[in-house]
């Protein structure tokens, strides 16, 4: 186990498309984080930026782009970017710097004003890109990658589209009363069934949209929090960033590298669920141990997957456990109280930051009509491109 952090301030832009940089986005949520935390910008000893690289030169240069936004004051700067996982590996950053000593006040950011439609590659060659040759080569844009992991899970475990149906159906029921939230209307199983295919067996509402939207954390030392009045602040106990390992036997977006096992030996488990469980070693918890979970729900199929890799429940039995509302709000472990992407869409830098303050307004008890009650210990998962894993476990 490692010390922890406090997060002392969380802030979010609501997700939409609101036709705007992803500077303003990113600077809202970081102006309310500060804002939360009872911290002066002045007193910010770093900046760490979740980079936006569609969005121009200075999304490559996140942390620097939002100090600017801010005001100049002599911050140390970071820019991280490893797509979705661009948030998580912020946070990581971040704590390093307050653990090691170099900082005592960090704000972490991410934004996006993401492109209409489904995401594409950036134009020209580039051939040692996985992303590039996932859809290039093989052709399958992420919605052929979420209706192909969909056909595994019904061929495999059994689930059926009414399963996959039920996962929209509770997180649009969460995200109607998430005032950040994109979308916040219900939604019945009949109506994801009455949507347009996108990729079979996928509906267009099995399917998360891109958004723009940003969120910012303030994070700590707990000296300072102490310092700060904050007797009990909600903490920051792990963070995993994982890569894969070879062979590859079931195809993680996008890795579409595999190996021979003749001479390589089977990894213990998949990549995803990796990801969680280095998060769980370095905490020194388990998944009895939580009461809830953030998960990053592409797809719907996606979000079942979760609940397999987090521990929560054996292979092949997430659709059981959805069934019998072990996952929706008042459930034994309520999963996307958020209303996960299903009802945010994805503003990539943004969204593993947003999984945290889900967590933290969770754990202070501050989740409004989605509060889970005695909220102690939550988990986030996403996975960004190029074998990017990350899982954030915050206490109190």
């Amino acid at each position: 186990m490692t010390a922890e952090v406090a997060v002392l301030g969380v802030g979010m832009h609501p997700w939409g498309k609101w036709g705007r940089g992803f500077v303003e986005y990113g600077s809202a949520a970081a102006r309310a984080a500060l804002a939360d935390a009872g911290v002066e910008w002045r007193d910010v000893d770093s900046v760490v930026g979740a980079d936006t690289v569609r969005g121009g030169y200075p999304g490559y240069v996140a942390g620097a782009t939002f100090a600017k936004a801010l005001g100049w004051q002599g911050a140390r700067v970071t820019s991280v970017y490893a797509a979705c996982a661009s948030g998580a590996q912020a946070i990581a950053a971040a704590r390093a710097q307050i653990l090691a000593g170099l900082a005592e006040v960090v704000l972490v950011v991410g934004a996006d004003s993401a492109p209409k439609g489904f995401f594409r590659p950036a134009g020209g060659d580039r051939s040692d890109d996985p992303d590039w040759l996932r859809f290039r080569v093989l052709g399958a844009t992420n919605p052929t990658y979420f209706g192909l992991y969909a056909r595994r899970r019904m061929a495999v475990h059994g689930d059926t589209l009414e399963d996959f149906a039920q996962v929209k159906v509770k997180n649009a029921a969460l995200g109607a009363l998430n005032p950040n939230a994109r979308y916040r209307r219900r939604v019945t199983a009949d109506e994801v069934a009455a949507s347009a295919v996108v990729a079979d067996p996928l509906r267009l509402l099995d399917i998360c949209a891109t958004s723009d939207g940003g969120a910012a954390l303030v994070l700590t030392g707990m000296e300072f929090a102490r310092r700060h009045g904050v007797a009990e602040p909600v903490r920051i106990r792990a963070v995993s960033t994982t890569t894969p390992r070879y062979p590859t036997t079931v195809l993680d977006l996008p890795d579409i590298a595999t190996d021979s096992a003749a001479t390589v030996e089977p990894a213990d488990g998949t990549f995803r669920a990796s990801i969680v469980r280095g998060a769980y070693e370095e905490a020194g918890i388990g998944p009895e141990d939580l009461s809830l979970a953030e998960v990053y729900d592409l797809s719907t199929a996606l979000e079942l997957q979760w609940y397999e890799d987090l521990g929560l429940c054996g292979e092949g039995e997430a659709a059981k456990l959805l069934r019998e509302g072990t996952t929706a709000l008042g459930g034994r472990i309520p999963v996307n109280t958020s209303g996960g992407l299903a009802s945010f869409g994805e503003a990539v830098p943004a969204q593993a930051i947003a999984q945290v303050c889900e967590l933290t307004w969770q754990l202070r008890g501050d989740a409004g009509d989605r509060q889970v009650a005695g909220a102690r210990v939550g988990v986030t998962a996403n996975q960004g491109l190029f074998g990017h894993g990350s899982s954030v476990i915050a206490v109190r």
